[in-house]
């Protein structure tokens, strides 16, 4: 007994050890339930940017200097253990000191070769991800041919308006060059300056095909940037957030406009985020319904009353057909693709982090919906003129006073900013508040009315409410949405998975259920079922002209592959299973 009792506490000093001295290993062991650490011990993807001056996180406690020899092989110490256990054994030490040396042996030797599995594992998902990233279908630019053209105001047709919002008007907008308007252009006058407007058309004059109108033109609302190039995009910078370099090109727009050192960020592309191909200033135009849809805004050369600006800023986006809010109004998505349309989000919201930025006004008015053939709807999120995106501060903001800018729609902010007080070292932390407002979003996606809005027993405010006051969803939800939607809406920030592991979730319950099925998930038949999933999404994308929702999702779930990350979200999907 004396001597079993031994070899056990051998092997649990052995594997105490290591999570001293080494890496910590992959979370997935097959050998027992994961604890809180294990689930939400994610904080930023490694050497990607997320808070303020964020540097990839360690994997293990720094070494002492003794034990730096040892630093890349976990196999060095169990050898140096071993020696030290034969000259012990040489002194004459006693069986229980034997086998405690011996069981240290196996149980690092056990661990090394656990370590291994999880370096191999690490380095197929390198290889993975390496592919799918080139692979990746980002919105293509309809002006990349035109690269002289598109930074005047003058060069585009306009036609009505789309919509408008606090702080902007968009209207829909073509360019005469393009070959179904050249007729229209030539019908035009185009001696008056300023852009040229269209008459409102009718249904049958729209062409079939290609939308008659590729692009939407958001006109900003200019009341305190005052009329210089310089002020306007400073006081704007936020919708510059989403814009290309090629955009803001100043050579044809009259103005030089480069980030300057602590600035806002740049965000790279990505198919779930909304894409600028052209911004510039121009004087404010009278566009169709600008009198008695925003009279108040106009500058007083075109509305007397006017409080506007004689300039403005404006951006050049594609035309999408809708926003989130008007697709539900008239569809009801299936469980299936209302789970594929909350991971669109996730997605998006998950590049935003890892490019250190915060939305902070996600609502489905500024969530726009295209559709692909199958007419299965496809998300972008909209609208950054309440983005964080400061290189100085990442995605920390210091709260000192009042005065400080949390973001807009205050149904949808996460209760870490909503109960946030101001003070000399206040900070909060906006890596979860966008993730917190998908989870909020989700409920209209699938069907139900979003408990933070409205009025009433039934609203719910983000301050104060409880995690027991959630509505339930019905059971045509899938349990797996279910309990992330939950997870999600979690009061406290560290409770909640990040977007990465939340939308992996959502990745294995809608692609991996034979996976989680196996009673003993261990890494290798992980790594099986990834390289299955890498073939069957590179010949689907091979197959069809253009790619379906699924197969685009499955590439970007590719394209994010991270080992870590993965591991969690299965954890937490069998934690989730396994509970009553």
């Amino acid at each position: 007994m004396a001597v079993r009792q031994a070899l056990g506490r051998g092997l649990q000093l052995g594997r105490a050890l290591l999570l001293r001295f080494s890496a910590k290993p992959s979370p997935i062991s097959g050998l027992g339930k994961p604890g809180p650490a294990a689930v939400w011990g994610r904080g930023e993807r490694p050497g990607r940017a997320a808070g303020a001056g964020a540097q990839p996180g360690p994997h293990g406690l720094p070494l002492p200097d003794r034990y730096r020899f040892f630093r890349q092989s976990v196999a060095g110490l169990a050898a140096r253990i071993q020696r030290q256990f034969l000259v012990r054994a040489r002194g004459g030490a006693g069986p229980c000191g034997r086998a405690v040396f011996l069981a240290f042996g196996l149980g690092l030797g056990l661990i090394e070769e656990k370590q291994a599995e999880g370096r191999r594992a690490a380095s197929a998902c390198q290889e993975i991800q390496a592919i799918f990233t080139q692979k990746n279908k980002l919105v293509s630019d309809p002006l990349d041919s035109r690269c002289w053209q598109g930074f005047r105001l003058e060069d585009y047709l306009i036609g009505q308006s789309i919509g408008k919002g606090c702080s902007a008007a968009v209207y829909e907008a073509t360019m005469p060059t393009l070959p179904q308007h050249l007729e229209k252009a030539k019908c035009i006058s185009l001696l008056r300056k300023g852009p040229d407007v269209l008459p409102k058309r009718t249904d049958k004059e729209q062409a079939p095909g290609a939308p008659a109108f590729p692009f939407a033109i958001k006109m900003m609302w200019n009341i305190s940037a005052g009329s210089s190039n310089e002020a306007i995009l400073s006081k704007m910078s936020q919708e510059l957030v989403p814009a290309s370099r090629v955009a803001l090109d100043g050579e044809y727009g009259g103005f030089t406009y480069r980030r300057s050192r602590g600035g806002p960020k740049q965000l790279a592309p990505h198919p779930n985020i909304i894409r600028v191909f052209r911004a510039f200033t121009s004087s404010v135009p009278l566009l169709p319904g600008a009198l008695a849809d925003y009279p108040d805004v106009l500058p007083p050369r075109l509305h007397p009353e006017g409080l506007g600006h004689s300039r403005t800023l404006f951006l050049v986006m594609k035309n999408y057909p809708c926003t989130l809010r008007q697709y539900l109004r008239e569809h009801t998505p299936s469980p299936r693709l209302a789970t594929m349309m909350t991971l669109q989000l996730l997605e998006g919201v998950d590049h935003l982090v890892q490019q250190g930025i915060a939305h902070r006004d996600l609502k489905s008015d500024n969530i726009l919906v295209e559709l692909d053939s199958d007419r299965c709807p496809w998300l972008v999120i909209s609208d950054f003129g309440c983005c964080l995106a400061d290189e100085r501060i990442g995605l920390r903001l210091p709260f000192t006073s009042w005065y400080v800018d949390l973001g807009g729609n205050g149904s949808l902010m996460a209760p870490e900013v909503s109960t946030a007080h101001p003070g000399p070292r206040a900070v909060i932390d906006f890596s979860k508040a966008d993730t917190w407002a998908v989870g909020a979003i989700a409920y209209e996606i699938f069907g139900l009315a979003n408990p933070f809005y409205g009025q009433g027993k039934t609203h719910l405010e983000s301050r104060s409410y409880q995690e027991t006051q959630l509505p339930e969803m019905p059971k045509s939800v899938p349990p797996d949405a279910r309990q992330l939607v939950k997870s999600l809406l979690q009061r406290e920030a560290s409770k909640r998975p990040s977007a990465r592991v939340a939308a992996n979730v959502l990745h294995l319950s809608l692609w991996g259920e034979h996976l989680l099925a196996l009673k003993n998930l261990k890494l290798d038949k992980m790594i099986g079922w990834l390289l299955q999933q890498s073939a069957a999404t590179l010949l689907a994308d091979r197959l069809l002209e253009k790619s379906c929702v699924e197969t685009k999702l499955q590439m970007l779930f590719l394209a994010n592959l991270e080992c870590e990350a993965l591991c969690q979200a299965a954890l937490l999907l069998r934690s989730w299973r396994a509970a009553p």
